[in-house]
């Protein structure tokens, strides 16, 4: 092109989407994820730790976890949290009722925001207080049992002008554990 200019050459959507779904795939392989309850009662500690196979190479982690109604995370807490930097996260629905019993609640999903840990250069984790309920009374028994089911781990590739959302269902992204843990 004589006397013209040189106009930048950008990746098509698709072609970019697929260059980072390889990456994402590479970073799948050898995936370790753990959640571990930290300190005892009701007032407790929910720590999320994902090892990645490969690099996250600028990629945010994320883990998604469901809450069955026998734990919450408190909204007014997790606030607070958020306005000192210490976590980010986001709770579906955002309004919990911090009161009722066990019986009465209702399951709430935790979207938390993975932190890279200094440890591990493939490491990331995340800790967010979650609160036990009140449970109906049983007779012979002082203990309720609250089962955890295993997290999804989401990866968020923001690289130029591909944006993938972290909300978003598609599996492309997504990354699976399937080892559970309880109260």
């Amino acid at each position: 092109m004589a006397g013209g200019r040189w106009q930048p050459v950008r990746l098509g959507a698709g072609l970019g989407a697929l260059l980072c779904a390889l990456h994402v795939q590479a970073a799948c392989r050898d995936t370790t994820v753990t959640q571990e309850l930290l300190k005892e009662g009701f007032h407790r500690d929910l720590l999320v730790q994902v090892e990645l196979g490969e690099d996250a190479g600028g990629c945010a982690v994320a883990a998604r976890t469901r809450l069955p109604p026998g734990i919450y995370v408190d909204p007014y807490e997790l606030a607070t949290l958020q306005l000192h930097n210490l976590t980010k996260a986001v709770l579906t629905p955002d309004v919990v009722d911090v009161e009722a019993p066990e019986y009465l609640a209702r399951d709430v999903v935790l979207l938390l925001f993975l932190e890279p840990d200094g440890r591990c250069p493939r490491c990331f984790r995340a800790a967010v207080p979650v609160h036990a309920r009140y449970h109906r009374p049983a007779e012979g028994t002082r203990e309720a049992l609250v089962v955890l089911e295993s997290p999804e781990v989401l990866l968020c590739c923001c690289h130029g002008e591909i944006l993938i959302d972290v909300l978003g269902q598609s599996r492309a992204w997504s990354l699976f554990c399937v080892r559970q843990s309880s109260l």
